[in-house]
Order: structure tokens, then sequence, then C-alpha cells
């Protein structure tokens, strides 16, 4: 093409994001103006995508790891036609604007992820690429690829120190994930200063080792960043391009320094780099018309990709009649008419079952119905009971598998679950010890905040879990995943309440869900003197009340500890007492009902209330009140026998009681 209009082109993307951050003053104009030669490239040679509808099934997936550079996102997006006014860069980082300062999925058309914690849209995209193969091997027949999507991504140097990169990497490069394309913005610069500081490994050699097709080239030649990004598309293992740039580019004063990272160049700078780069210095936010023609291009390139996939899609439905109806079901998030018919039913069992064991079972029933259901354990299946029987492994050789290996590698495999259901067409779960929910706490909060509907099963959940000690038996973390917005936490008290538990994380599609599970078993209650299971969708419910008149006393608990709490409450009710029993399995969902509800399962005038739970008692104020009590930890546990610790840690119907007795 034309060079002076190319040259222009990516100097539109340069500039239009030096502005924003100039007047915002707030940002980083570095990375746009360092990596935007190579964006141009990707996003007007090669990424497959409609500006006129962004959900397009058959696109491209592009992630913007390093989201601090999201200036650069929205100044792609708004010159190919997405619904992004110029208006809305004017107003880079505003109260209410579509252009914060990391990039937010479900808030910005085009934005596929929400990233700016280093590392996540790394491995994100990696869940994105495992999506594609599996779905392709699902579902694609000879001339009927209908799902061949690449998944770009530019990534930093940060995102590469992170260390979910490197889980991200290695469990890629061992699943040959061959659509997964990053271009490494190699411009050897973070916020302290050169990489050298602390980052001076061979990064082309240690992706070479993890089974990546590795790739150097000048960031600033076009047609050498073309050439290697069709190189990657052919090679079957992920890629990682080194495209060595310059941060800040044309910034006379401050390019390929720290300075040009994380603040505005300045004003005096800022025309100087327009000066050295021969654009104008007024107005600000210039457009030249060509280059925007020129970008505007994909409206038109990408109508016709959608309606030449829709116009396969068809053919596709009428050959593979059965197959295309599924495929459509799934890309339109719908389930199965019955899937959940065939779900087990447990009897009334005062020995019962682990919940982790029950989920088990219930992943085993859903499994033929929801055909989309896939999932595994961060090198813990059999603990975490996550294998669906009868079932492949997913793995280069059978991509249609749906059980998964992911390693020791807990904060990849949350992310890579994030970027599996980001995708589409897929209900993915991870599991692992509760206690390891915080390896995996930034992915979890990305898809609180994403609103993915990611589902993480944490088994082993208290001191209960025994002899493997404090290293092992989670206290805190149960109040620190009640801290996340967004994210629904529930701990089911017995095997029907774990049935209930999965039928809501699979429904529940506007955000993550956390099942907490245990090791030992719990007693399976019994329903004819009990409410209905499935009331744990309201997040709380009478269990039972005890005596003849309005109850004195609330004992209220969760998880393991509901069937204590239930057999205390008769015994105080052989005593004259009048109890109630209320299961709590999830805050969260109590909280989504309304007042009268809530006030129908703790009535304001009971004041006397005692909350039960076997970790930090944090956060159980709110429901007993000032008058109220909490049996809870308050340390770190020891190893021993579970029924010893919870004898030792008063976990026993006797301390249950004597606490109620006190309170009355």
């Amino acid at each position: 093409m034309d060079t002076d209009i190319q040259t222009r082109a990516i100097n539109t993307l340069r500039f239009l994001s030096a502005d924003a951050v100039q007047q915002a003053n707030s940002g980083h104009p570095g990375l746009p103006m360092g990596a935007a030669a190579m964006a141009y490239t990707l996003w007007t040679r090669h990424l497959r995508h409609n500006p006129r509808n962004p959900r397009w099934p058959g696109r491209d997936r592009f992630i913007l790891s390093g989201g601090h550079g999201s200036m650069l996102l929205y100044s792609l997006l708004h010159l190919t036609g997405y619904d992004l006014p110029l208006e809305q860069l004017r107003n880079f980082r505003q109260w209410a604007s579509l252009t914060p300062g990391h990039p937010e999925y479900g808030l910005t058309p085009g934005v596929e992820m929400t990233t700016g914690p280093l590392g996540q849209g790394f491995a994100t995209g990696v869940g994105m690429a495992i999506a594609a193969a599996h779905l392709a091997a699902s579902f694609n027949r000879p001339g009927f690829e209908l799902i061949d999507s690449y998944i770009y991504g530019i990534v930093t140097d940060g995102d590469l120190m992170e260390g979910v990169s490197s889980e991200a990497a290695s469990l890629a490069g061992h699943l040959s994930l061959g659509r997964l394309v990053y271009l490494y913005d190699d411009n050897h610069i973070s916020i302290d200063g050169s990489t050298d500081l602390a980052f001076t490994e061979d990064r082309a050699a240690r992706f070479e080792a993890y089974g990546w097709h590795v790739q150097k080239v000048d960031g600033n030649d076009v047609d050498a960043v073309d050439k290697a990004i069709r190189a990657a598309k052919a090679d079957p293992r992920p890629s990682l391009i080194a495209c060595r740039t310059t941060i800040g580019f044309g910034a006379p004063n401050r390019a390929g320094t720290a300075k040009a990272h994380g603040e505005p160049l300045g004003e005096e700078e800022l025309k100087l780099a327009k000066e050295n780069l021969k654009w104008p210095v007024e107005p600000k936010f210039y457009l030249p018309k060509d280059a925007l023609q020129f970008y505007r291009q994909a409206l038109d390139c990408g109508q016709q990709a959608e309606a030449e996939w829709n116009q396969k899609f068809v053919a596709y439905k009428e050959k593979y009649p059965e197959q295309g109806a599924e495929l459509q079901r799934r890309l339109d998030g719908d389930l199965p008419l019955g899937w959940d018919a065939d779900l087990p039913v447990f009897p009334t069992d005062a020995n019962g079952i682990a919940s982790r064991a029950a989920s088990g079972k219930v992943l085993n029933a859903l499994a033929p119905a929801l055909p989309e259901l896939l999932g595994g354990s961060a090198d813990l299946a059999p603990s975490n009971n996550t294998m669906l029987t009868g079932y492949p492994v997913f793995n280069k050789e059978t991509p249609g598998g749906r059980n998964f290996h992911f390693g020791v590698r807990e904060h990849a495999m949350a992310a890579a679950v994030n970027g599996m259901a980001l995708y589409g067409g897929l209900i993915p779960y991870g599991g692992t010890f509760l206690v390891f929910s915080d390896y995996m706490k930034p992915a979890i909060r990305i898809a609180a905040i994403s609103h993915i509907p990611s589902i993480y099963v944490f088994t082993h959940d208290s001191i209960g879990l025994g002899e493997d000690g404090p290293t092992h038996q989670p206290i805190e973390h149960l109040a620190a995943l009640r801290a996340v917005p967004g994210l629904t936490v529930v701990r089911p008290a017995d095997a029907n309440e774990t049935v209930a538990a999965w039928k809501l994380a699979v429904t529940r599609r506007d955000g993550p869900t956390a099942l907490i599970l245990t090791r030992q078993n719990l007693p399976t209650l019994d329903r004819s003197l009990a409410d209905d299971a499935g009331e744990l969708a309201k997040g709380a419910y009478v269990l039972s009340d005890f005596g003849e008149k309005e109850p004195d006393l609330i004992l209220m608990a969760s998880g393991s500890e509901v069937s204590l709490v239930y057999e205390a409450a008769a015994r105080l009710a052989a005593e004259g007492v009048n109890v109630r029993a209320v299961s709590f399995p999830s805050w969260e969902l109590f909280e989504e009902q309304d007042e009268t509800y809530r006030e129908s399962v703790l009535p304001g005038r009971v004041r006397k209330r005692l909350a039960v739970e076997a970790g930090a008692g944090m956060g159980w104020e709110r429901y007993v009140g000032c008058e109220g009590a909490i049996i809870s930890m308050e340390r770190f546990g020891a190893s021993a026998p579970g029924k010893i610790l919870f004898e030792k840690f008063g976990f026993t119907l006797e301390n249950v009681i004597q606490k109620a007795k006190g309170l009355l």
C-alpha cells in the first residue's frame, strides 16, 4: 500500500492515544506510541472481526494484555468503526465514559476481556485458545471449518515477568495451542527503568523451552511483523513474536525511557513529538481523512466475513442438522431441555457423604446432558472429584476431550477457565483445595469484575480436612472470597444442597460461582423434617422451626456446620426452647432476595442468634446482630484427625448448646 498512508495510519494511533492521555492528564502513552506499528499490522492485515457485530462467533479474538496501554485499543476500535465515538476518546479515564483507564469487558464494544493486572490477559487468552480448539474438534467438518478463530494478543515485559504467564505459557506449549499468537512489545522498559534491573533471562529461549514457536523482528517494520504473523499462523505451536520497539516512539526526550511509561508526555514534549513525526500540532485528536477511510474498510470487510460465515453455517445446518442445532444452542447460551432431569436425589443418611463426593456424582450426572460442561483440577482431580468418567482428556491428540489436567498451576487454571467461558459455547470449571484459592484470586477478581460465568470448585473447605495441618486448612478464605463483589460463594450443607448448588452454578450466567465443599462426610438431612434443599438458591432458608411458638433463638450455619446446629436446635427444643435452624449456604444469594423474604428467615424481633462456621467469623456480625454470637476459627488449625480438631476448636454439640443457652 501507499507508504505515506501507512505512516499516517500508524501515527494516527500514536497521537490519538497521546492526545487522550494528555487531555486526561493521566494514563500511559508509551505503549501505544511504541506498539502502534505492530498493532496496525495485526489489525489491518490479519485480525478477522466485524465492528458492526462485536459478538460475531466467527471472529478472531484480540487481547491487550498490557491493559495500561488501553488508549491503543480504544484508538483501534474507534478507527475501525466500532460504536466508540471520538467523544469517548476525548473523555478517556473520566466518569461514565466508555474509555476507562484499563479495558473492561462488557463496557466498551470490542473489548474481549478486562485487562490491567499484568499476566491476566496472557493467561486468559490460553483459555480462549483451548475453547477454540475444543469447539473446532467437536463441530468442524471437512469444508465447514466454522470454528477457526485465532487468539491474538499484545503482551509486555511486565506480562512476561508475572508468574501466571509462566504457568499459562507452560500449559499452552504442552497442549500445542497453535491458534495462539502473541506479539511481545519488547521495549526493555518497565516503570522502574530498564528491564536490565530485574528481567535479564533469555525470553526467546525460555518460550522455546515451553514448546512455543518464537521469532524476533523489528516492531516498527510492518512487513517484517506481517511475515512473522503469517509464519506463526502456519506453525502448529503457540507463537511468541518478540517485536523490538521503543516505548514512547517519536518523543525526542522521553522515547526509550521509563518517563514515557505511565504519565502524560506534557504539552511541550507532545508538541515536539508531533513535530518530530511531521504531525499537525493542532487540532488535538487530528484524524487524517485517508487514514480514517483506510481503517474504516474494516466495516465492509467484517460484514462480508460474517456474511460468508453465516452462509457456511446455514449450509452446515442443512448437511449436519443435529450438530448445527447443537452448535447454535451452545452459541446462544441456552441449556437443553431436561438437562437436570437425571440429577441424583440422595436419601437420608446419618453417615452421609462428603460434599466433594456428592459434587463428583452431580458432575457425572450432568455430563451426558450438558456436552458443553468441561473442566478439571490443578493436579488434584481424585481429591476434588472433578473427573468426568468415560470422557477423554483434552490434549493435542484429543482436543475434543472434556477433562483437563491443568497441572499444579492454580492461577493459570482460573484464568484459563475465564478464557473458556469468555469464548462462548462452554460451561467450564476448575478445581483445587480451598486454601489454594489464594493463588487464584487475581483471576477470580477479573471474572467478578467482568461478570464471567466461571465455576470454581473448592474442596477441603475447613479444619475438617484433618491431618494435613494448618498449611492446608483454610481459615480466612471464605471471608476473602465473600469480600469479592460479584462472586457468588456457595457452601452446601449436604449432598442434596450440593445438587442445588451445581444447578445454580450451571444456570448463573452473569458472574462467577465458587462452590465450597468438604473432604469429610456430612449427614444427608431428612428432608421430610427439613425444608427442601432447592431453597439453597435463596441463599438462606429455614430448615426447621423447633418448638410450638415463635422462635426465641436462631441458630444458623453454612456447610458442614449445618447438621450441627440442626441437632443442637432439636436438643434445645427438647428442653423447652423455641429454636429456628437456618441453613445459610450463600450470603450473596440471600442479599439478592427482597426484604420480605430476608425478614421471614431472620425476623428482626428475634435478636438472640448464633452463627457457627469453621472459618474466620468476620462478616457474620451482620446476621447475628449486637445480641448474637459466633462460633468460628480465629487462629490457624493444627495437624490431627478432623473429628479431633472439631472437638478441640469447639465445633461440638455441647459447645453450641452452651453458647446458645448463654445467649438466652
